[in-house]
């Protein structure tokens, strides 16, 4: 029986306190009484208590549940970027919903303050459209994946090597020091080049011999030259290619294949070996020539200078 009568009392303050608030929230000061006043102190400053300490206990769990997610992910070797973006994600996912039940707990009603919430978001949509798309962009970076950290890009005409890809910029590292920030939207617009996407990469050295020089002879130095390149790879195989006849020489092509992290350093040791294997062989490069063919004779006048 008395357990009955403590029930009923509690769900009586409960209700004079859900309706105290409500008067509170709308304004209506002068309906409520001292007892009202006095119970929302109470109640209110109780709720508040809770509240703090169920954000507190969020906050903490928010973080452990951000390591685990960013633990587990590198432990089933994830891209870094999206690892960090899941991460976060998590995160922010445990403390909207702390946030949402701790509203709901002191009185707020959530449909109301889901719609403030949702007409404050279009406003703030509407303002700041440009780093909405940003974000956007950034996501669709993260989920299709056309380049990762390390990699070397060229977008839209910026060359330079991926140091981080947040969800609003990207972030490039140029060879020459430099940092480039990029936002995500015209990244994602843009013509993305990955220079280093594939483990392997081609190299053309185009190259003009002399017209008296033997096709045969040529052909055969610029192979000798591919051949005993270092770095260059033996698959796929290297090739020497005749573009064509040119104004003043016959143009080549000499074609090998590099490992992408060598690339630069085998095609300088490839464009010397070209070099050296022509001037071996006795292959000139000439220069670009002029024929000039006079039909009529010139008369040439000697004249005196004027004193």
């Amino acid at each position: 029986m008395a357990a009955e009568e403590t029930a009923q009392t509690t769900v009586t303050a409960a209700e004079r306190f859900d309706a105290a608030l409500q008067l509170l929230m709308s304004g209506q000061f002068s309906a409520l009484t001292p007892d009202d006043w006095k119970l929302v102190a109470i109640q209110g400053g109780m709720r508040v208590a809770l509240v703090l300490v169920i954000l507190f206990l969020a906050l903490t769990f928010a973080g452990w549940a951000s390591a685990a997610v960013r633990a587990s992910l590198t432990r089933m070797k994830f891209d870094p970027t999206l690892t960090k973006f899941l991460a976060k994600l998590a995160r922010w996912g445990v403390l909207l919903l702390a946030g949402l039940s701790s509203i709901s707990y002191v009185g707020v009603e959530t449909a109301s303050f889901a719609a403030v919430l949702g007409a404050t978001g279009f406003a703030i949509g509407l303002a700041f459209q440009g780093t909405l798309s940003n974000f956007a962009a950034g996501a669709m970076l993260l989920l299709f994946r056309p380049f990762k950290v390390g990699d070397v890009v060229n977008i839209g005409g910026q060359l330079g090597k991926v140091d981080e890809i947040e969800l609003f910029t990207t972030s490039l590292d140029t060879f020459d020091n430099r940092r480039i920030i990029l936002p995500n939207g015209a990244v994602f617009g843009a013509t993305i080049e990955n220079i280093t996407h594939h483990p392997v990469r081609r190299i053309d050295i185009e190259v003009g011999a002399e017209y008296r020089a033997d096709i045969d002879e040529t052909r055969a130095a610029l192979e000798r030259a591919v051949a005993i390149t270092p770095g260059v790879l033996s698959n796929p195989e290297p090739a020497v290619v005749l573009l064509g006849l040119g104004a003043s020489s016959v143009d080549w092509c000499v074609r090998g294949w590099a490992p992408t992290p060598d690339f630069l350093t085998v095609k300088q040791a490839l464009i010397r070996s070209v070099k050296v294997g022509l001037d071996e062989a006795g292959v000139g490069i000439p220069f670009p020539q002029m024929e000039i063919h006079v039909n009529e004779p010139i008369e040439m006048k000697s004249g005196k200078r004027a004193a």
